[in-house]
């Protein structure tokens, strides 16, 4: 079974059993200097109709505790003895929520209990609204990545990542991290200087700043995130699904890569990839597997308006090279045989009206990697798939070949928001439908591009949020981080997407009309 199922949520994930009761919770130790504490907040995450992850983590060994009601109130609540936090994940907790009511807000709180003393922390609260499976309710998400690139992290001076409060604004019903969730190959400096007479100054802490290497250093990449008032109060009202690229262990890797980076006493990257995935599952509630527990791409119901597909392109890929092979095989991978079946087959078996694929990188941009090669699927070439391509193209004719409507791209990765529309009018391939894609960043970086385009799946910019002869590295001083939104009309089941600013502004807007299966 490659999905997540009711029994899979509530063994896999905790790590022990789940049991709710409406009686009373364990006693209370009300000193402070007794009490544990939840510095990081709480998060929920991978919201879909089977249920969603409410996590947190302690400063000492402690027992999870969590209760929920529909009431904003809190009263008549449903308690949920969670995990032990114990050193080993360094005192995170994660607990799969199942059998929720439908299409109803959920208020809950998380406390710990110190398993030396029995002290009770202080309750810390979110909510969500869980999904109307019926799809008589409008869905809206909200999407973009990078956070903490190019040496900028969190400004104390301007208030922080400001941008977490105009995702929140947006009322989404969840978010979609689409990768770079931290920069773990970014040390951070105290002041940098960028232009002029400006400095962009950055809350620091040790280790941050050299590289990441060891299991805890890649452990504090997320809490220095978590340092943030609006990304804490964001993941308290909004459930996020996470996705991961390179950052989260180093620039551009691929399975099997040894670093020639001075920087680095560890050069292999299948070691750091290791400590930094584990850091990764530690810190983002992540529904696990049952069978490959480490596997990222999985398959997120919302009903029957929306299906949302999250994809893995690090883990499985081929070396970068030139990128243009002429034949498919083990050197043109890029999400890698196993993930492309999975995907072309749960996409067949999708009876919603909408499926939306996450990926972390786009599809028809040239991403370098050094002078000649290629960091993504394209190569640069115009004419028939090469290289990467092919894998990608066999995916799109499968999508033709079985009648697969209402599909939408959305990505992030090269800092700057765009819309694309792919067509086989405009390319020499012509075995694919048009299809859209959509890309939104960065949250807190440097902003670049545009990238320049690949011809093959034939690509159309339809938007462009910077100016061609953008200056590279551009601060979020600049204004210049984005995010998008999607939103699907339950009467029409029209989606429409639209891509903001920083302060939440709407830059530009399209509405997609769906096709009949």
């Amino acid at each position: 079974m490659n999905e997540l199922n009711r029994r899979q949520i509530i063994r896999g994930t905790v790590g022990g059993l789940m049991l709710a009761w409406s009686g009373k919770a364990p006693a209370q130790i009300t000193r402070d200097a007794r009490r544990p504490t939840l510095q990081q907040g709480v998060a929920t995450g991978d919201l879909s109709t089977r249920g969603t992850l409410v996590w947190s983590r302690a400063d000492r060994p402690s027992k999870m505790h969590v209760s929920w009601s529909t009431h904003s109130d809190h009263r008549a609540p449903y308690r949920v003895v969670g995990p032990d936090a114990l050193s080993v994940r360094d005192y995170t907790a994660v607990l799969g929520l199942v059998d929720l009511p439908p299409n109803r807000d959920i208020f809950y709180r998380i406390r710990f209990e110190d398993l030396s003393t029995g002290a009770l922390s202080a309750p810390v609260n979110g909510r969500f609204h869980t999904p109307c499976p019926q799809g008589n309710r409008t869905i809206k998400f909200a999407w973009s990545g990078d956070i903490g690139g190019q040496g900028f992290g969190i400004n104390p001076t301007i208030g922080g990542m400001k941008i977490f409060d105009a995702i929140a604004s947006a009322n989404p019903d969840f978010f979609l991290n689409c990768g770079d969730v931290v920069y773990a190959d970014a040390p951070l400096r105290a002041r940098k200087t960028i232009g002029p007479n400006k400095v962009w100054h950055n809350l620091v802490i040790p280790e941050k700043m050299k590289v990441a290497e060891t299991t805890d250093e890649f452990r504090a990449q997320f809490k220095y995130n978590l340092l943030d008032q609006h990304l804490r109060t964001l993941n308290a009202q909004v459930p996020t699904t996470f996705l991961w690229d390179d950052h989260e262990t180093k620039n551009n890797w691929w399975p099997g890569r040894i670093l020639s980076d001075r920087r680095y006493t560890e050069r292999r990257c299948d070691l750091l990839a290791a400590r930094a995935k584990n850091a990764f599952f530690e810190f983002c509630p992540i529904a696990r597997n049952h069978e490959q527990p480490g596997r990222i791409y999985r398959h997120l119901p919302y009903g029957s308006l929306l299906d949302v597909f999250t994809l893995d392109s690090r883990s499985y890929r081929s070396p970068n090279s030139r990128n243009r092979q002429d034949q498919i095989g083990s050197q043109t991978h890029f999400f890698g045989p196993a993930q492309s079946s999975w995907l072309c087959a749960s996409l067949k078996k999708s009876r919603a009206v909408w499926k939306v694929i996450v990926c972390p990188q786009p599809i028809g941009l040239q991403i370098a990697h050094g002078g000649t090669d290629y960091d993504g699927i394209s190569n640069g070439l115009m004419g028939r798939p090469r290289g990467r391509e092919k894998e990608f193209a066999r995916i799109l004719s499968f999508i033709r070949e079985h009648k697969i409507k209402n599909i939408v791209w959305v990505t992030a990765d090269v800092h700057y928001a765009a819309a694309h529309h792919y067509s086989p009018q405009r390319s020499r391939f012509k075995d694919f439908d048009p299809f859209w894609e959509f890309l939104a960043g960065p949250l807190n970086a440097g902003t670049f591009g545009p990238n320049p385009l690949d011809p093959t799946f034939g690509p159309k910019v339809e938007f462009l949020s910077i100016p061609n002869n953008l200056r590279p590295g551009r601060s979020p001083l600049s204004g210049m981080q984005f995010f998008g939104t999607g939103e699907i009309d339950p009467q029409n089941k029209r989606f429409t997407v639209s891509l903001h600013d920083l302060t939440g502004r709407i830059l530009w807007s399209t509405q997609l009309d769906a096709h009949p299966s």
